[in-house]
């Protein structure tokens, strides 16, 4: 009888399957083996303001430092990085040229926006910091200091139709003090003045406007309005110190005309009121309803 020649074992399905896993996995592994020694690498890094930024690209194998490569932010906005260049492109548009750190714009450089406004000044952890020139695409410039991309600290913001303020910023708004010029007609030069406090972006606390007319008031303000105590003086002459409220005369005040007449008692709504509440329109009425002189 002839031999018969002995059957070979199949393997189980299992042990093709763990070995296909062993095998998959250790080329894996020797790919990114592979692309570290090359300098290929996956990375994310902070900003000044703590939001995350990550890079995807080539790396100098020596320094660690980003060459080119693929940045996305934490906003959705996709970016190509040329270290050898120092500049970044954006995916909306934008472009930067200036200095960097690894992947972070830092020191001087210029952003060019999609939209057409420009940024020449400091960087900082990727973002405006320092001092720098925002021109804006509709004409407007503001020049001054800047926190993590905000106009922060003083700085002057001039529009395109002439008006200026020159003063103290916050998060974006005028915030402390400051001087607002209003431009009326820019070809005539007619302006109005403001010198005093704001609070993000409204007048508040104390200040002076001065209208192109001539009329002045200075005093307190609330929510950009004339509130509280304060002093007007009207071009003709004519001053009232006292109780302001929503831009007009309202409470306790004395009213003075040019030819040294005066009045003093209550007022509401710009109006002379009686202890009853009724209105004085007839100005030789006032001896009956405050002191008059």
């Amino acid at each position: 009888m002839a031999n018969k020649k002995p059957k070979r074992k199949r393997r189980s399905f299992r042990t093709v399957l763990v070995t296909s896993i062993i095998c998959a996995v250790a080329a894996i592994v020797a790919i990114i083996v592979v692309c570290y020694f090359i300098g290929l690498r996956y990375v994310g890094v902070k900003t000044a303001d703590g939001s995350t930024v990550k890079f995807f690209g080539w790396v100098d194998t020596d320094t660690g430092e980003p060459i080119r490569g693929k940045i996305v932010y934490s906003i959705g906005l996709i970016a190509d990085v040329d270290r050898d260049r120092n500049t970044i492109s954006y995916s909306d548009g934008s472009s930067y040229s200036g200095g960097m750190d690894g992947i972070l714009r830092s020191g001087e450089g210029r952003l060019e926006y999609g939209n057409g406004d420009v940024y020449d000044g400091e960087w900082n952890g990727d973002l405006m910091n320092g001092h720098g020139v925002y021109s804006f695409n509709n004409g407007d410039v503001y020049d001054g200091n800047f926190v993590n991309g905000k106009k922060s600290g003083h700085g002057v913001h001039t529009w395109a139709d002439g008006s200026v303020y020159d003063g103290e910023f916050a998060d974006d708004l005028r915030n402390g003090e400051g001087t607002m010029t209003v431009c009326l007609s820019s070809a005539s030069g007619v302006y109005d003045t403001y010198v005093g406090t704001y609070l993000n972006d409204l007048k508040s606390g104390s200040g002076t406007y001065t209208w192109a007319n001539g009329d002045v008031y200075t005093g307190e303000y609330s929510e950009d309005l004339c509130s509280g105590h304060g002093t007007m003086y009207w071009a003709n002459g004519e001053t009232y110190e006292g109780e302001f409220k929503f831009n007009m005369l309202n409470g306790h005040g004395i009213y003075r005309w040019p030819s040294g007449r005066f009045y003093e008692g209550t007022f509401e709504n710009g109006l002379i009121i009686t202890t009853d509440g009724s209105l004085v329109t007839d100005e030789e009425a006032l001896e009956t309803v405050g002191t008059y002189g």
